[in-house]
């Protein structure tokens, strides 16, 4: 900068820093509406107070000037976030546009009016004054969404305006604790990240998992709703008793993602599309480095998606990645797209890749979780395939319908013919395990300790499903059972 030329004049301050660009963008619906305008002042923290001041020194000479406070930025334009429409439900659009003076300008309509249009009318003023609006006009069209889903909105539109800052509502879902490595993984029911109607009352339907979806399910322009909205969600959704999965997209967008997942502690990050247990690493590294920031000690579990030829032939190095990893699991259309074939509903095409996905899940020694059925309609279809999917060693599958829960379920669960003839097995291995015994038979065939670990597992599981009770003793061997 030039020097001042006139004795007395002050000189003109080198901002700190790098300057910012002038403008930034903002987005209404992944468009470019407006910009940001910044005016770079040099910050300088007084001794025990560490408040800004103002760059400009006084005159050489002259009496200290009144220090004037830095401008804040200047956000023109508008952005928008959320849907509408006739058939939305649960949900709200929002849109904004700051103004220069006039104050707040709240155009609100909703369903719920009569009952909640005052509560609904003191959150939006309140999120948007906590990022710093305070001359806008805000325009929100509500057919019933729920505070969490009204800040998740109300969040993307003003951070697509060009404003930062988080709208965290209330936590109303404690964590239990990290969910047992080993847990039931029967049913995963998938729910598009940007869709509050689904996600709301998906624990009634009683899956073993739930999979709120930032990837596949989301159109690109709105990843960044779908963020604020699942973060929310686990902030205050119960889920009773279901596991939280959440599937991020692939990195780097997937980091965003973690950014704001993670802090709120879900139970398990989906990977999908994992060819290298290098990404599995990768996502590992940045899970652990966001609990070291906030101090969060539970553990969060990961479940990589193999959805290519690499991945498969890579499969037991991805799941013997780090001790985080809990299953493994495949995505057969994305694989049979890589393969150059049809995906058929009987899945020859797809049998040696589940094939080593069993194996490589075992060797590892984590569960193997199949992918989904599609066809929603098809229920004998869906039956036929999850009762296979069992017999080559599956622990569970994905679903896209809670329709498909019980099915699933049904199909994953051993027979009451298998149960009784575990329970003997058991019973006869308990007997002996009790009098020193090293053999045990049961009628004219002997127990190897395999088949006593298969039962006593089939038994375990049995329990947990809740098809015997927890303190169901052993079925007494039969009489030809005998111990050596």
């Amino acid at each position: 900068m030039a020097r001042a030329k006139k004795a007395g004049t002050a000189k003109k301050p080198k901002p700190s820093g790098k300057a910012r660009p002038a403008a930034r963008r903002s987005w209404v619906g992944g468009k470019a509406q407006g910009t940001v305008k910044t005016k770079a002042v040099k910050a300088v923290k007084s001794k025990g107070v560490g408040k800004a001041a103002d760059a400009r020194p006084a005159a050489k000479g002259a009496s200290a000037r009144k220090r004037a406070a830095p401008k804040k930025p200047f956000v023109t334009g508008k952005a928008s976030a959320g849907r509408k429409g006739k058939d939305i439900r649960s949900d709200l659009f929002v849109s904004i546009e700051t103004k220069k003076s006039g104050g707040l300008d709240l155009d609100i309509k909703s369903k719920v009016s009569a009952f909640y249009g005052t509560s609904i009318r003191d959150m939006v003023s309140s999120v948007v004054r906590a990022f710093g609006v305070k001359d806008a006009r805000v325009e929100v069209e509500d057919t019933g969404g729920l505070p969490f889903v009204i800040a998740a909105r109300l969040e993307t539109a003003l951070r697509r305006a060009g404003y930062s800052g988080r709208s965290l509502p209330e936590r109303l879902v404690k964590s239990k604790g990290p969910t047992a490595r080993d847990r039931l993984r029967r049913s995963r029911l998938y729910l598009p990240g940007n869709e509050p109607k689904f996600a709301v009352n998906a624990g009634i339907h009683h899956p073993d998992a739930v999979i709120l979806d930032l990837e596949d399910s989301v159109h690109p322009d709105e990843k960044d709703a779908a963020r604020f909205l699942v973060r929310n969600s686990l902030r205050c959704i119960d889920f009773l008793g279901a596991e939280r999965m959440v599937r991020i997209n692939q990195l780097p967008l997937g980091y965003a993602d973690l950014d704001e997942i993670v802090p709120e502690s879900p139970d398990l990050i989906l990977i999908p599309k994992v060819e290298t247990a290098d990404q599995v690493r990768e996502v590992d590294a940045h899970i652990r480095k966001i609990q070291k920031a906030k101090g969060i000690k539970t553990p969060v579990w990961i479940m990589p998606i193999l959805e290519s030829a690499l991945g498969i032939e890579n499969a037991y190095e991805i799941a013997a990645t780090t001790d985080t990893v809990v299953a493994l699991t495949i995505g057969l259309e994305d694989y049979t797209a890589d393969l150059g074939v049809p995906r058929t509903k009987q899945g020859d095409e797809t049998l040696y890749a589940r094939l080593r996905i069993v194996n490589a899940a075992r060797a590892a020694g984590l569960q193997a979780i199949d992918s989904v059925f599609g066809d929603v309609g098809d229920m004998e279809g869906l039956k036929a395939w999850a009762t296979r999917s069992k017999a080559i060693g599956f622990e569970g599958m994905g679903c896209i319908h809670p329709r498909q829960i019980r099915p699933i379920h049904e199909s994953y669960a051993p027979t009451p013919l298998e149960i009784e003839k575990a329970m003997k097995i058991v019973a006869a291995f308990d007997e002996a395990s009790a009098q020193g015994k090293s053999v045990v038979s049961l009628g004219s065939r002997m127990i190897d300790p395999p088949v006593v670990l298969r039962a006593q597992r089939l038994v375990t599981m049995a329990k947990r499903m809740g098809l015997i009770p927890e303190n169901a003793a052993p079925v007494q061997k039969d009489a030809g059972a005998k111990n050596k």
